[in-house]
């Protein structure tokens, strides 16, 4: 992309001078933007495509947030459980009846 800006701009100053290097600059300009422009695409179409095909994507998804989320709840109800169970069994030691 900076070689196409950069040859954009000598063509354009050679054609201000008369320069006889003002047509291959502009051939040269025009074929680089076409590359340029191929391989940006090129490299987006093959993420896409690895994307759709692997299903990962870089970017942690709302789905990926929800899920921990929830999981992060399960745990802390568990430990909540898990504490009140021990209380109970703490409260029942060193009875040696109901009454």
């Amino acid at each position: 992309m900076s070689l196409t800006i950069i040859q954009a701009l000598v063509a354009f100053l050679c054609t201000m001078a008369g320069s006889w290097l003002a047509f291959p600059m502009v051939l040269g300009g025009v074929a680089s933007t076409v590359v340029a422009t191929w391989s940006v695409l090129d490299v987006w179409v093959t993420r896409q495509v690895w994307n759709q095909r692997n299903g990962v994507v870089s970017v942690p998804s709302s789905t990926a947030r929800r899920m921990r989320r929830e999981r992060r709840i399960a745990r802390r109800g568990a430990r909540a459980r898990a504490r009140g169970e021990a209380r109970i069994r703490r409260r029942g030691e060193g009875r040696l009846s109901r009454a």
